[in-house]
């Protein structure tokens, strides 16, 4: 277990609480929707942050960013470790590469 791996099993033991007794809670009950533009915002902070070049704010906003790209994959049954076999399978391969082998839509 990794510390996201516990931050994503303390979200799903919260998916279904009372939304007056947690954060984590009261954004579910609003929805994936509410859930994804609430991870757009926390990303957009971050990226203020990072132009600002204030390394203390990116890190505390990139631990948001993190919480909540959770919640947004939780909301709409993603697991962790759904993202990080994406990943594993992507590891060696040039991100040009990668990109270029994708499907097309």
């Amino acid at each position: 277990m990794t510390l996201l791996h516990d931050l994503e099993a303390t979200i799903l033991s919260r998916k279904s609480a009372d939304p007056d007794s947690s954060w984590t809670a009261k954004l579910m009950a609003k929805g994936p929707e509410k859930c994804a533009e609430k991870f757009g915002e926390e990303a957009i902070e971050a990226i203020i942050e990072a132009v600002k070049d204030d390394k203390h704010k990116l890190a505390s906003e990139g631990a948001d960013v993190l919480y909540h790209f959770l919640v947004m994959l939780a909301a709409r049954d993603v697991a962790l470790d759904d993202v990080l076999k994406v990943l594993a399978e992507r590891q060696g391969l040039s991100g040009i590469a990668e990109k270029a082998a994708r499907p097309t839509a």
